[in-house]
């Protein structure tokens, strides 16, 4: 059954879209659609400052393009049209743009009018991947950061063996997320400005001689570096250990470093986990950041700490809320911070005196304030999406928490394009909670008609199935192609209060597993849901949900895919680089005198024996939090074992699947391996 099920795989061209690609949503349109990116407000409040990413499939790679648009509303601006990505944008204080773009070779800085005229090269920096640039809130200082070299490489050990191709490893973190160690680490730079506007001789390594990266790898950007008002301090984040010691530590800091003295002094000395994007006060008298509690558990609550310098005294300004924070702002009289947190699948805007208090909940409704900047006293500009809207800027009246919107950047494109109705419903789970489940339908649904059904495992575990959108796990897409998706914020998914989610911990196979299949059969209840075409698909813990499942559905479902899934926790976890995660979220290691149930009941290798329905398994060569191995172990177990099966592997992708070719690629073999086993028609007559 298996050779012959794999033959007809290979000859059979790839299945279309179950309805007409011109109303319905595409993988090729998805990547017509421009991205918003960053977004920086004038200094007087008028107008504000983005990118949009457009994306050429034939080209295999994006270009970033910088528009405006007025606060108050207006039309939108298209600044830049190069053939090189513009990014860093910063407003000066003289109301001219300055960003970074690559157009004379390498990442320059740039510096127009706020027209866009007047365009002006103001920099000659070495190409040593300089990034993370700001200015000082009084324009006369900047910082970056740029790669440094740290540790010797074998070329530096052996001068006479410069084609041997070796990497000689002594300790862990010897590669991290999609890279190996390369022997250099991001440092932070400090350089004046002159009265020109260009940066004055040559720039100062504030982290000379050390081996740490800031901000964070892989993922910190300019949100963990910070000037204070005058210019004269700058606040970093970075943790200060290597090696072995690193893998297995979240703790990091924020650093102050006194551009007068030299000297750089520890400002969260004695806070255990993640402490990260520092924010000055207006005045320059406190700062805040955000700061996990629990050592080594990423996925901790941000509280929302604020330091003052005077008195050396630091607190909690959201002590004994459940939120966590993210995307902090002071207010301008310094007396308010502004944030974002995650509540019942949506993020949304909040406030609180900064000396503490009362919390107040600015924003309601289904939507995702991505990410904001304040604009004048009572108002901000948000990148705000939904289900089933793509990335747009929207201004909020703070007093109020009204939208209005600013952009309409992919109106053109999604002309015509229909989606799906989301329904946000709760299900009662195995021990008497309410569970969010969000369930997507096809365009078009109808209700009379059976439709093949999809649950949908999030990963993280601890990432929340909000209002956001994404390019690859796309559920309009997953819709148009004729799908009914299942989507459930299960236990481990923050907005549901602390106790929800931190239950995931060491119970990876336990209670979240009994929450997908409380939600996919209640769903199932529906007449309009066909039990004999269920499949169930997810990635990273998701990729690990379907691997379990697969050996303990009880044939609830005809069909798995499985991407970047951890299938082997014993040899996973060893192999992977972040081993705080590992050995939290494991409850210990494998080679512990008592193993923890992790191990011994909760491995999803130990189910394979069950295993007995078509499962295509995606995986990344540059994965390193879920290495190859765990996709190639599933792939073989399934093959030795005569089930339909089909390996898809990417050389050069990581966790994510980022360029776009490789993008596109992945859907076309995601849905044509629906296709095949669930065979999709538009939904047929209920009996």
């Amino acid at each position: 059954m298996n050779k012959h099920f794999l033959t007809a795989l290979a000859l059979l061209p790839l299945a279309a879209a179950a309805q007409n690609p011109t109303t319905v949503l595409t993988p090729e349109k998805l990547w017509q659609l421009g991205r918003l990116g960053e977004m920086q407000v004038s200094p007087d409040g008028k107008t504000v400052a983005y990118t949009v990413t457009r994306y050429s499939l034939a080209d295999n790679k994006g270009n970033a393009d910088i528009y405006t648009v007025p606060v108050a509303g207006g039309t939108a601006k298209k600044l830049t049209d190069t053939p090189s990505s513009e990014n860093t944008l910063n407003w000066r204080p003289d109301g001219k743009l300055t960003f970074l773009s690559g157009e004379s070779g390498t990442d320059q800085l740039y510096v127009m009018n706020a027209d866009g005229s007047g365009k002006q090269q103001l920099s000659s920096f070495p190409d040593e991947g300089l990034g993370n640039l700001k200015y000082a809130p009084k324009g006369n200082f900047i910082l970056y950061t740029q790669d440094v070299k740290v540790t010797p490489d074998t070329k530096d050990l052996f001068p006479d063996l410069p084609k041997a191709d070796a990497k000689i490893i002594d300790d862990l973190n010897y590669r991290h997320w999609t890279s190996w160690d390369d022997h250099k680490a991001s440092h932070v730079f400090f350089q004046p400005i002159g009265s020109d506007g260009k940066p004055q001789g040559y720039g100062k390594d504030i982290m000379a001689g050390e081996k740490f990266d800031a901000p964070l790898m892989p993922s910190g950007g300019a949100e963990q570096l910070a000037f204070a008002p005058d210019g004269y301090r700058i606040a970093y984040t970075s943790r200060k250990l290597t090696g072995k010691a690193e893998a297995e530590s979240t703790n990091s800091d924020i650093y102050l470093y006194d551009v007068r003295t030299g000297k750089t002094e520890n400002l969260s000395e004695g806070l255990p986990s993640y402490d990260t994007e520092p924010v000055f006060s207006p005045d320059g008298s406190k700062i805040t950041w955000l700061s996990m509690a629990k050592p080594g558990f990423e996925a901790d609550r941000n509280a929302i700490i604020v330091h003052d310098f005077a008195t050396k005294k630091r607190q909690d300004a959201t002590t004994g809320s459940e939120l966590s924070g993210a995307n902090v702002r002071w207010s301008a009289d310094g007396k308010s911070l502004y944030f974002v947190s995650v509540v019942a699948g949506a993020e949304q805007l909040y406030e609180v005196p900064a000396k503490g208090g009362k919390i107040r909940q600015i924003t309601k409704g289904a939507q995702n304030y991505n990410a904001f900047e304040l604009a004048g006293k009572n108002t901000a500009v948000a990148n705000r999406t939904t289900l089933s809207a793509f990335a747009d800027m929207v201004r909020i009246d703070l007093k109020t928490g009204r939208e209005t919107p600013l952009t309409t950047i992919n109106q053109a494109d999604l002309a015509g394009i229909k989606m799906g109705k989301v329904e946000d419903r709760r299900v009662t789970t195995t021990d008497g909670k309410q569970m969010q489940v969000f369930v997507i339908y096809p365009p078009d649904f109808d209700p009379a008609k059976k439709y093949p059904t999809l649950l949908y495992c999030q990963g993280g575990p601890q990432s929340p199935i909000t209002q956001s959108q994404s390019y690859r796990w796309n559920f309009q897409l997953m819709a148009a192609n004729g799908y009914i998706v299942v989507a459930p914020n299960r236990r481990g998914l923050p907005g549901f209060g602390r106790e929800w989610n931190d239950q995931i911990s060491g119970d990876w196979g336990g209670q979240p597993i009994r929450d997908y299949l409380s939600a996919i059969d209640k769903i199932s209840e529906e007449p309009y849901v066909d039990k004999d075409r269920r499949g169930c698909v997810g990635a990273s813990y998701g990729g690990y949900s379907v691997y379990f499942l697969a050996g303990k559905h009880e044939g609830r479902f005809k069909t798995f895919i499985a991407h970047a899934g951890l299938y082997n926790l014993t040899s996973w976890y060893p192999s992977t680089e972040e081993m705080f995660f590992a050995k939290h979220d494991m409850g210990g290691t494998p080679w512990d005198a008592t193993p923890h149930k992790s191990y011994t009941d909760f491995n999803p290798q130990l189910f394979a024996k069950n295993w007995d329905t078509p499962m295509l398994v995606i995986h990344g060569g540059k994965d390193f939090r879920v290495p190859e191995g765990q996709g190639m172990e599933a792939f073989g177990t399934a093959q030795l074992r005569g089930i339909p099966s089909r390996f898809l592997y990417f050389p050069n992708e990581g966790h994510w699947i980022l360029k776009p070719q490789n993008a596109v690629l992945w859907q076309r073999v995601f849905f044509d391996w629906l296709g095949r086993t669930l065979k999709p028609d538009g939904g047929k007559a209920a009996e």
